[in-house]
C-alpha cells in the first residue's frame, strides 16, 4: 500500500517502534533532525529541563530566533510592552544558559520561526 508523505517522513525519522496497547502502549521514539525554538513557548521546556537536570542533548541540531514578540520598527530600541520584552529577554537568558544559538533582532537569520525552519532545512539539502 502507498504511504503518505507524512508516514514516509514519520518512518524515516523512527529510533524505536511502540509497543503495547491501550492505557500500557509506548509511542515511537522518533529522532527530530532539527529543534526550533522561540520566545513564547520555550520557557516551558527550559524549565522542564532545569527540574529534571538536564541540558540539551543536540546544540547543533537546535536554533532559537525572537519572532512572535519583536517589533517591526525601531528594533535598535528597548521593546516596549513589557510582556514582549519579558518574552524575548527570558528566551536570551535561556538560549545563553543552555548554550543555545540564538539569532536576535538585527541578526540576518533573524526571523519567523516557521520560515527559518524551511530556510535552514532547504540549505541542508542541497
Amino acid at each position: 500500500m502507498a504511504k503518505t508523505l507524512a508516514e514516509k517522513v514519520w518512518d524515516a525519522h523512527v529510533v524505536r517502534k511502540g509497543e503495547g496497547e491501550g492505557a500500557n502502549a509506548q509511542p515511537d521514539l522518533l529522532f527530530i533532525d532539527l529543534h526550533l525554538l522561540h520566545e513564547v513557548t520555550s520557557p516551558q521546556a527550559f524549565e522542564g529541563l532545569r527540574l529534571a537536570g538536564r541540558g540539551l542533548r543536540r546544540l547543533d541540531l537546535t536554533i532559537a530566533t525572537e519572532d512572535h514578540n519583536t517589533p517591526t520598527l525601531d528594533i535598535d530600541k528597548p521593546i516596549a510592552d513589557l510582556t514582549s520584552r519579558t518574552q524575548i529577554q527570558t528566551l536570551r537568558n535561556n538560549c545563553a544558559e543552555f548554550g543555545v544559538r540564538l539569532h536576535s533582532l538585527g541578526d540576518a537569520e533573524q526571523g519567523i520561526v516557521h520560515v527559518v525552519g524551511r530556510s535552514l532545512a532547504s540549505r541542508s539539502l542541497a
